[in-house]
Order: C-alpha cells, then structure tokens, then sequence
C-alpha cells in the first residue's frame, strides 16, 4: 500500500509504501477511494493540536469499501463505507454511558491517533463505519465524513432559529448552507474580506446575503456557527445575534477570542463549542443529505499532491472540499 505519512509536525507529507495490513478482531480492512482534505487535518499537520501518534497518516474523510474483515465482524466484502473522525470510543466511561461518546475520556480518532485515509488502504473499528451509497460518486461523499457532520453537530446546537450566520464560507458551511435553505431558513454567509467567489458560491447554494465577516448582516441572527478558526470572529458575532441567541464555535482548534464587553454576552446569548461527533450525528446526516439534496463541491487531487491539497487549504484557495483520489 501507498500512504502519505506525517513524520513530524510542520513538515511536508512524504510517500511511504509498506505491507497492506490486516484487521484485527472487530476491525475491517478498507481499500480507500477517496479521503477528503479536513482543516482537522491541517492543524495536526502545522502542529497546531497538542502530538497525537508519530509518525501518523492523516485524513478523517473517508470513502472506500471493505477488502477483509477480522474476528467478530458481520461487515459483507465488498460494500462501500464511510470512515469519519470519531474511530473509537471506550464504551465505560461516565460520557459514553450517558450517550456522549463524543467527549470519551478515551478516544481514537482517524487520522490523529490512528492512521487515516491519506493513503490506499485504512484499517478501522468496524463499529465506527457507516454504510455509503453504492452508487454516488465517492469524491462527493467524502466531505459528508466530518464536514458534513461536524457541520451537522453544530447545527443542531445553534438551535431552531429562522436566521442562520455562517462564519467561514468553507466545506462545512457550504454543506450546511444547503441542508438550512431545505429547511426554509434564512442563511447570511461571511468570508474573508474581499473573498468574492466566495461570496458569490454562497449565494449560488441560496444563501440570502454574504459578505465580510466583519459587515453586520442586514438583520440580526438568531444564531451563528463560527467555521473559520478565528477568534476575534467571536465577539464579531455576538455583535450581531439576538437576545437569547447562540454563537457556535465548530472548530477543534482557534486562536484565542479576545476580551470583549459583558453586554455583548447579556441578555441571554451564548457561546458553545462543539467536541468531535456521535454515532448518532452520523446516522441522522447521512439520512438528512439525500433528502435535502446536498452535492458537495470538490477540487481533485491524487494521493501524491495530498501537500499541495493542504496548502491549497491554507492559503485559502477552495471553493468547497478538496478530496484526495488515490
């Protein structure tokens, strides 16, 4: 097998071939057809999340379908999966005995602390596997993975609200943006400053206003999710939500928010993060997407250009999700 290995934070990928391995009870051997290019995945590349394992193949994204099965595993050859963030949880502890998987004390997580998707191959816990549909173009699918469900995790916690800010108009928010307009919401999208294909992608996928992240909208949110990972975007938003409104902060890593006056957090707003996803989180997108008519826009890249992918990322030069095509 080929993989694109992470031997030491901050610096490039480099190509690794070695023995394809084998499942272990519980396990299944996945031949990957795509991974998707995660922002998770960049902030473990530049060192920005504290060491996971070394050396490590990164990417959470993916799509692929089961070669062989270890002890224990029902999984048919052959049928197409999706391998998301979340690898393992302990099943013991007080969060995943109160359906909280998502904060385990315990966890494994694609790509970070087991090897991923940057590659041909991907052993994975069967049980953290989601079934995929056989007849859609795998690159499409792959940004659903954690885009998609991060995205999905943060929704629901931005709550019930006709008005819907998207900070950062990315993979996640484009996802998002089309799953909120089925619903019949109102989505206001902020980009970068001056990040006009941005904004005008964002009006593509129906989304009522986009602008700069540091406009006010033309009228105030009952919620907002913050995408980018840019904590000054935080009392920016809070600027601009109703009273009893939310902001949420999608991202596993941001610069630090700075202080900001009290009354912008009064009268009942506040401010959640959103930790990893659940099974559940899963189960519920994957059957929302279809129905909500959700296609992802991607940019290709072989298995080899995965630096490239992510600097692309990096500078800021996507539209949508890239996805790698070994």
């Amino acid at each position: 097998m080929r993989s694109m290995v992470l031997e030491k934070p901050g610096t490039p990928l480099v190509m690794r071939e070695q023995s394809v391995p084998q499942p272990g009870a519980g396990d299944v051997l996945v031949e990957i057809e795509a991974c998707g290019v995660c922002r998770t995945d960049l902030h473990v590349v530049d060192g920005e999340l504290p060491q996971g394992k070394l050396p490590i193949v990164p990417g959470h994204e993916i799509v692929g379908r089961v070669v062989a099965v270890g002890a224990g595993v029902k999984t048919p050859l052959g049928e197409r999966v999706g391998i998301p963030w979340l690898g393992y949880t302990c099943g013991q502890c007080e969060y995943c005995r109160t359906e909280r998987e998502n904060l385990c004390d315990a966890p494994l997580f694609t790509g970070y602390t087991r090897d991923g998707g940057y590659a041909t191959h991907v052993v994975a816990d069967a049980r953290f596997c989601f079934a995929l549909p056989e007849n859609a173009d795998a690159a499409t699918l792959a940004p659903l993975l954690c885009a998609g469900l991060i995205g999905w995790r943060s929704y629901r916690m931005a709550g019930e609200g006709k008005t819907l800010g998207l900070y950062g108009f990315g993979a996640a928010a484009h996802i998002l943006a089309q799953v909120a307009v089925w619903q019949g919401r109102k989505v206001f999208a902020f980009t970068r400053d001056g990040d006009v294909a941005a904004q005008d992608f964002a009006r593509s996928l129906g989304a009522a206003w986009a602008g700069n992240s540091t406009e006010p909208p033309p009228e105030p949110l009952d919620a907002a999710i913050i995408f980018a990972p840019v904590g000054a975007l935080v009392p920016m938003a809070l600027k601009v939500v109703k009273k009893g409104g939310s902001v949420v902060c999608g991202g596993i890593h941001m610069s630090d928010v700075p202080g900001f006056a009290y009354s912008l957090l009064w009268e009942e707003r506040r401010i959640v993060s959103v930790a990893n996803l659940t099974r559940e989180d899963a189960r519920e997108f994957l059957a929302v997407a279809p129905r909500a008519g959700v296609h992802t826009a991607v940019t290709r890249y072989p298995l080899a250009r995965a630096n490239e992918a992510l600097d692309d990322l990096r500078g800021g030069r996507l539209t949508g999700a890239a996805v790698l095509c070994p």
